[in-house]
């Protein structure tokens, strides 16, 4: 999980992205992040498919991939995070998200302690429990929105900021009684408590953990028929993937994110690929993610995390080149 503590230097990001040409396409993407794309890349068909060489550049954060894109040094990020596409538009950068790259609704939750037995069902008991939430984050937005879902009074909580492992610790010592995270402390709080609600039900709630592919506006506009069949190829490899799951694939994706098969097994398998109908309907660029980003930068805001948030988000999401795709 790429965490807000990265994100941070987003803020003196130039603001606008340097217009690029369709005569040199460099894409980011992250390694140890394991996703169809990849058996793709490792086969040449965006190669083939935009009769064009395609320079593919690993990063570390989403934040790195943002200043790449504001210096016209990458014209495609392939899987940045929600928060830090967030913090780049809202300081100016024009960027727009051209796909749901990723969904991984499980690995992003609040977990009850045990002992209390409570669960969705009684979940109004939790109004005036301690709670270990890291502050500024989509985990933090996600606990709003659960919260007001089931009609939790937030100021009667008591609420400590604290990342996912430390907030792991403090559950299974009794020290919280529910603690929100992702990742690997997400795991960890799981050994200690339960979740109230399933990656699926957060997403009908339009509670979403995901990624998108991302670019400068102004290279998404004018190289939209590029755009277009670069995004055809990875709707068509993620559908491969979703059918069958082949070990061929599954080696190729391997190798390219520098994994092992079993741990690239282990982290795929929490991932989730949306189709372009899917993609395009009111669950995801229909309407809820430019409404997530919003309340995802308004908790920014509120925590002092960024200065200000978009009036709305609707104009950082570009349906066109996706939609000729389809």
């Amino acid at each position: 999980m790429k965490t807000f503590a990265k994100l941070m230097s987003a803020g003196a990001l130039i603001m606008a992205a340097q217009s690029a040409t369709a005569q040199d396409l460099t894409v980011g993407y992250f390694l140890e992040w394991p996703m169809p794309f990849l058996a793709a890349k490792a086969d040449g068909t965006y190669d083939e498919a935009l009769e064009m060489p395609v320079n593919w550049v690993a990063f570390e954060t989403g934040t790195a991939m943002s200043a790449a894109m504001a210096s016209g040094d990458v014209q495609i990020a392939l899987s940045q995070g929600v928060p830090p596409f967030v913090v780049a538009t809202s300081a100016g950068q024009a960027l727009q998200t051209l796909d749901i790259a990723v969904s991984y609704s499980e690995n992003d939750n609040c977990v009850v302690a045990t002992t209390l037995e409570i669960d969705k069902d009684s979940a109004d008991e939790l109004a005036g429990k301690k709670v270990a939430i890291p502050i500024g984050t989509a985990s933090h937005y996600g606990f709003l929105r659960q919260m007001d879902h089931f009609g939790v009074d937030v100021s009667t909580m008591t609420i400590v900021d604290m990342a996912p492992t430390d907030g792991a610790a403090a559950l299974a010592q009794g020290e919280v009684d529910m603690a929100c995270g992702y990742g690997g402390g997400l795991t960890r709080m799981k050994d200690s408590g339960n979740v109230l609600l399933t990656g699926t039900e957060k997403e009908d709630l339009g509670i979403l953990v995901f990624d998108v592919t991302s670019a400068p506006a102004d290279f998404a506009v004018e190289n939209e028929a590029l755009v277009s069949e670069f995004l055809k190829v990875t709707a068509a490899v993620n559908a491969e993937w979703n059918e069958n799951h082949s070990p061929e694939m599954l080696a190729k994706i391997a190798a390219e994110s520098g994994m092992s098969v079993e741990a690239t097994e282990a982290a795929i398998s929490g991932f989730s690929f949306p189709s372009i109908e899917e993609q395009l309907s009111q669950k995801w660029l229909g309407g809820n993610v430019a409404d997530f980003m919003k309340g995802v930068a308004d908790v920014f805001v509120e925590a002092g995390s960024i200065s200000s948030a978009l009036d709305t988000y609707e104009n950082t999401v570009n349906v066109a080149p996706l939609a000729a795709a389809q």
